[in-house]
């Protein structure tokens, strides 16, 4: 009889131990399964040396990149004269943007015009000066390798207009923005354009912003099957 009391107890305890020791569903080991595949045929599709187009724009030394891991944002930052210019943008607008279906897309013989991303991109860029108060910011959508100006705003605060935090945001809201850009006169939006342009603001950079948000979406989904692999094999 207490033989028989004592089974159920042991059973009891080893049941007790599995479950603390592995703590996982019916599905998790299929889903790392799956996770694991997927994260193999990314990095052995990826190429891990430096592409060509991020060392030239190195090399060339006019803009800073500021990239930190695990955010969606870059910021390119340059000096021109007494000026200190900052160009933001998001690789969420590769993760939204429509794949063209099957069919649809429409064949080039420049082998150059292939080479340009057709999805757009939105690019802020913002403008301070040494010594003067306020700042100028440019908000434009970045699409077929050049800049399409939505609207320039003036901030009497600087920093208002350079922070990227909920608070500035929220500030930004209330505040006149400035015209849309393609009812200014003519002249004045061509005045504008070559403002820009004599910045760096121009197709090189508006070329090289897809294929780094490109290269930094890969990046940061590879990061993200290892993590969540790692989170549901613990």
């Amino acid at each position: 009889m207490s033989a028989t009391r004592a089974l159920p107890c042991a059973t009891t305890r080893a049941f007790s131990l599995s479950s603390a020791r592995f703590s996982e569903g019916s599905t998790d080991v299929l889903l790392s399964q799956k996770l694991a595949e997927e994260l193999k045929y990314e990095k052995e599709a990826a190429d891990e040396s430096e592409p060509e187009f991020l060392k030239t724009f190195k090399q060339q030394g006019i803009w800073k990149i500021e990239d930190i891991e695990g955010n969606d944002e870059v910021t390119l930052t340059r000096k021109f004269g007494n000026e200190s210019i900052r160009v933001m943008f998001s690789i969420a607008d590769i993760q939204n943007a429509e794949e063209p279906e099957f069919g649809q897309e429409e064949e080039s013989d420049s082998e150059e015009t292939e080479n340009v991303r057709s999805y757009p991109i939105r690019v802020s860029f913002s403008i301070t000066k040494e010594h003067a108060q306020g700042s100028i910011n440019v908000d434009t959508m970045c699409q077929d390798g050049a800049f399409i100006v939505d609207n320039i705003s003036y901030y009497p605060d600087a920093q208002l207009g350079s922070e990227l935090t909920a608070e500035a945001d929220w500030k930004r809201r209330g505040l006149y923005i400035g015209p849309q850009f393609e009812t200014l006169d003519v002249s004045v939006q061509e005045e504008f354009e070559k403002f820009l342009q004599e910045r760096g603001i121009n197709e090189h950079l508006a070329l090289f912003i897809p294929d780094y948000s490109e290269l930094k979406e890969q990046k940061e989904y590879v990061r993200w099957l290892e993590n969540v692999k790692k989170f549901v094999d613990a």
